[in-house]
């Protein structure tokens, strides 16, 4: 026997196989991002950067990888009553326009505090929004209570194997991109992103860094490194609104075995790269999807073991959903 047809054994919630059959269930559904380049951001860091720009992915952000792997999973019993999720906002929406692609409905559970412009994209993809109180534990009561009423499926923001392995698409896409990077950095809150992009891109290169970008304000990610153990916090305290989540037994273990490192950046460091984004790359970035650069130019950076033998660092530009109000009620004074 070759053993080609024996079951998988894994050691994580999703593998590089799974990562690839993720490829091609979504490839109808999602874009292929571009990588852009700025030599005047690669001086200010002192490595050749390759911006990973999942801004420009449909619904403004990479959640859509693997909300549309998730739903196109199901069969059509399981997918007949729906999809219920809770979300800050870009899963949210991902969720919904993923069900909407397939025909069923979304319950999405959104925070109160979430950003107006990721709640207006809900609306705009149909989903019907329920609202929860902020903490992480009133979204998901809410979220079990309507899975209870409607028996739609879960689709989990990042503790699923499904959601791992979409947003694994991502290191797909960009080691064929650019296939000489050496370090990739991402930014972390849940997990299920990291997660994903680390598995696929360390069974493509063994030797490839992972580094993960956590504000200050919301550091269990670091937190639990140095512990051991998945810590969770009181509170979070960040503008990264998409950056609050705490890690999922799914996520931890690829976070504990195979993410190499942790830099934390204060809010005045990510509003910094937000306007970079802006007046360089000349792209409008969410705090969440600024982060990677915020940590590229950190002192931090600096003291980790993957500075001297990281040149080609790509960094993913997670999401561009920010909420501009602000700056257009500015113009108008």
């Amino acid at each position: 026997m070759d053993g080609t047809n024996a079951p998988r054994c894994q050691k994580y919630a999703a593998d590089i196989e799974s990562i690839k059959e993720a490829q091609v269930r979504i490839e109808p559904f999602i874009h292929r991002t571009p990588v852009l380049l700025s030599t005047t951001l690669d001086s200010l860091a002192g490595k050749q950067l390759f911006f990973k720009c999942e801004c420009f992915q449909k619904g403004g952000a990479f959640k859509i990888r693997g909300a549309s792997n998730a739903i196109f999973s199901l069969d059509d019993s399981e997918a007949s009553k729906g999809v219920v999720t809770h979300s800050s906002g870009n899963h949210a929406a991902a969720v919904s326009l993923a069900a909407k692609l397939r025909g069923i409905p979304a319950y999405i559970v959104i925070p109160k505090n979430a950003p107006k412009c990721k709640v207006e994209n809900v609306k705009r993809y149909s989903g019907q929004v329920i609202w929860s109180e902020v903490t992480i534990q009133s979204r998901e009561t809410v979220a079990r209570k309507v899975q209870e009423d409607t028996g739609a499926v879960l689709i989990h923001p990042f503790n699923d194997g499904r959601i791992i392995s979409g947003q694994g698409t991502i290191s797909l896409e960009l080691l064929e991109q650019v296939p000489e990077i050496d370090t990739i950095i991402v930014p972390i809150s849940g997990g299920g992103l990291i997660s994903g992009i680390t598995l696929a891109a360390k069974a493509i290169n063994p030797s490839i860094h992972i580094l993960a970008a956590e504000p200050k304000g919301a550091d269990d990610a670091a937190q639990s490194k140095v512990a051991g153990r998945i810590v969770t916090l009181p509170e979070t305290n960040t503008i990264a609104d998409g950056l609050r989540a705490f890690l999922g037994d799914k996520t931890w273990p690829v976070v504990r075995d195979l993410v190499d490192d942790i830099i934390t950046v204060s809010d005045e460091e990510i509003i910094k790269a937000m306007q970079m984004c802006y007046e360089i790359l000349k792209v409008a970035v969410e705090p969440s999807g600024a982060i990677g650069l915020a940590a590229v130019l950190s002192d931090q950076f600096k003291q980790t073991a993957a500075w001297q033998e990281s040149n080609k660092v790509a960094i993913i530009v997670s999401g561009g959903n920010v909420d501009l109000a602000a700056l257009w009620d500015s113009f108008g004074r």
